[in-house]
């Protein structure tokens, strides 16, 4: 087992409540239950001794010379079963050609559960494969003791409060190891045998039996649930499979019995190898989740903006601890609590130290979430239903409250930790709430003071044009009193606030051109010319390169854009993931796989198939004008 691989060496499986990450050698390092933001059974990722993995790795027959290793000659290819999450890795040996088929069975009643299973299947397709399995959890990060009690084909591993069961089906021998468990297989051509750990609450009792036939209908079952989802894509563009993974991402980050979309599966995966850069994105971000929902909805999947809809009037409606309608992020059920820990026992991803649990950065003031929040409720509501009038008010009522707090400098959306500054994105956000208020209370003819809000709405629009704009670098910037650029303001066009080819968005995008873009992938801002409080560099953010693409996209500018969609298409992992950053030689960086990078190559994508649509709709009809603005 090869310690820390790289992270886009993985692939991500679910069951729509929590979710593994299972490397393209056949090691699940990353798990946890009973939800994806409970402590750690398994994780290797970020401690290789002391946080726990179950591998199920490949080698030759016994008695063949397999090196100093074991594992001489072995290649490894990973994949998916087609739309769907079914992960498939593949061992090629010079004796045979081996497969570990992983999944996790969809609790399709949405009903939050204790008990979650991750199913492995060992099969080989040629010859004669030898697999390897060990099975070590590492309870509650890596800091709780456990205990094995071992019955023929059945492992109990005991740790506080929770108990993991190791089920065998087939010609699995079960050993133990210590507290630990392991298994040698030897298959032939045809052969199959499997394994299923069920993970649970100590005083729900042990699973029922498994046979290889329920395995069969789980699988069977959890393909049919995949096709039948995706089927409901309405999509059906240049790159349907690049964003038929991305939606599917999208729904495993999406805690079903909520509706509440994390930003990301994992926490303390480094932004900068080594470097301190290292957060918790396990939770529910405002802003992340809000634009999720705009992706989710512009490909037919009404459900799920619907779902997170709900979510968010219940937090309008309980506040936030401090007194303000919303902060910024939650637990998937809703809970304000994130306090943040350092887990210093772990020596994090290839000693990228610290690793933290909970997220310090839930109390900051980020204005830009109202103008998120409200673009999300008015895009739900266009979907299905008019607002209710007891939800109206209380969305009514954030933006009373905005109208005397939309003015405070605060910490932007990139939650630096350096002093709060007048973001422009901050007030662009803001202007985006009065504005989709104000549509909203005019088209449903709800009681709203529309006098107020329109007046704060061209207030703040005033302001962003005249301390937002630059004239030294003719460029919309960071924020006031500086000449910084920040591609956060890419989201300009597509919220409509300005048309995509502006003369001002235009310089804009050329400023950025010049300052942020590096080979079409994209920095967020510059940390040197504007200290953000933290050690350390990052890579490239490739949220920020996709919603390049669509700003160049909108601008006119097809070829360049997508020649740039084309080449962020190859910093993709092997079965279509992305994390939150791209290195300098290329390698994904920060916690993976990124919800905010997958549904902003869902828009880009959508963008960039319309307008080279249109322009061979005007090939094809000259006269035909060219398209305005835009407003999403």
């Amino acid at each position: 087992m090869r310690p820390y691989p790289p992270i886009a060496e993985h692939g991500l499986i679910g069951d729509l409540q929590t979710c593994a990450l299972v490397s393209s050698e056949g090691v699940l390092n990353w798990f946890c239950s009973p939800r994806v933001d409970s402590p750690s059974i398994f994780a290797a990722l970020l401690d290789h001794g002391r946080g726990g993995h179950f591998a199920i790795t490949a080698g030759a027959p016994s008695g063949a010379d397999e090196g100093p290793e074991g594992r001489a000659g072995v290649v490894t290819r990973q994949l998916y079963l087609a739309d769907t999450a079914v992960l498939i890795t593949r061992f090629l040996t010079a004796e045979g050609v081996g497969e570990v088929v992983d999944f996790m069975p969809v609790h399709e009643e949405h009903t939050a559960t204790d008990r979650h299973q991750v199913v492995r299947v060992m099969r080989v397709v040629r010859g004669t494969v030898r697999f390897m399995l060990e099975c070590r959890p590492r309870f509650d990060y890596g800091r709780a003791r456990h205990g094995l009690a071992l019955d023929g084909s059945t492992a109990r591993f005991e740790g506080p409060g929770v108990t993991a069961y190791l089920q065998a089906v087939g010609p699995v021998p079960l050993e133990a190891d210590e507290k630990d468990v392991r298994a040698t297989v030897t298959l032939h051509a045809g052969e199959r045998a499997a394994v299923s750990l069920t993970v649970c609450d100590a005083r729900s009792g042990p699973p029922p039996p498994v046979a290889a036939a329920d395995m069969a209908e789980q699988f069977t079952a959890v393909r049919r649930f995949w096709h039948e989802w995706i089927g409901r894509c309405t999509y059906r563009g240049r790159w349907q499979q690049m964003v038929n993974r991305s939606a599917i991402t999208l729904k495993l980050l999406t805690y079903a019995p909520t509706g509440a979309p994390i930003a990301a599966a994992t926490t303390g995966l480094p932004e900068q190898e080594g470097g301190e850069r290292n957060w918790d994105y396990r939770y529910t971000w405002v802003r992340d989740a809000s634009l999720s929902v705009r992706a989710m909805r512009d490909l037919g999947f009404t459900d799920e903006a619907d779902a997170f809809r709900r979510w968010l009037w219940q937090r309008l409606e309980d506040g936030a601890p401090n007194g303000e309608p919303l902060q910024i992020m939650y637990r998937v059920d809703g809970d304000p609590y994130l306090s943040e820990e350092v887990l210093d026992h772990l020596e994090g991803w290839r000693g990228s130290a610290p690793v933290r649990a909970g997220n310090g950065a839930a109390d900051q003031l980020q204005l830009d979430i109202y103008g998120e929040a409200v673009y999300a409720l008015a895009q739900s509501g266009q979907v299905n239903e008019v607002v209710g009038y007891d939800a109206w008010k209380r969305s009514a009522g954030v933006l009373d409250w905005l109208c005397g707090n939309w003015d405070r400098p605060d910490e932007g959306i990139w939650e630096t930790r350096g002093g709060r500054q007048d973001f422009t994105y901050s007030r662009l956000m803001c202007w985006v709430a009065f504005d989709r208020g104000i549509r909203q209370a005019v088209a449903n003819a709800r009681p709203a003071d529309l006098t107020r809000w329109m007046a704060v709405r061209d207030a703040i629009m005033e302001q962003i044009m005249t301390r937002g704009w630059s004239t030294d670098r003719q460029a919309f910037v960071q924020h006031y009193g500086t000449t910084v650029l920040d591609a956060s303001l890419l989201l300009m066009p597509l919220v409509g606030f300005i048309a995509p080819r502006d003369p001002r968005w235009l310089a804009t995008l050329d400023a950025m051109d010049t300052e942020l873009v590096s080979d079409s992938l994209v920095h967020r801002y510059d940390p040197e010319a504007s200290p953000d409080g933290l050690e350390g560099t990052e890579g490239t953010f490739s949220l920020c390169s996709f919603l390049y693409v669509y700003a160049l996209a909108r601008a006119g500018r097809l070829e360049q854009a997508r020649y740039a969609f084309d080449k962020m298409l190859t910093y993709a992992n092997h079965v279509g993931l992305f994390a939150e950053e791209i290195g300098p030689t290329g390698e994904q960086l920060g916690n993976f796989p990124q919800a905010f990078t997958h549904l902003a190559l869902i828009t880009a994508a959508l963008a960039l198939d319309d307008e080279l649509d249109r322009a061979a709709r005007r090939a094809e009809d000259p006269g035909r004008p060219p398209r305005g603005a835009s407003r999403g």
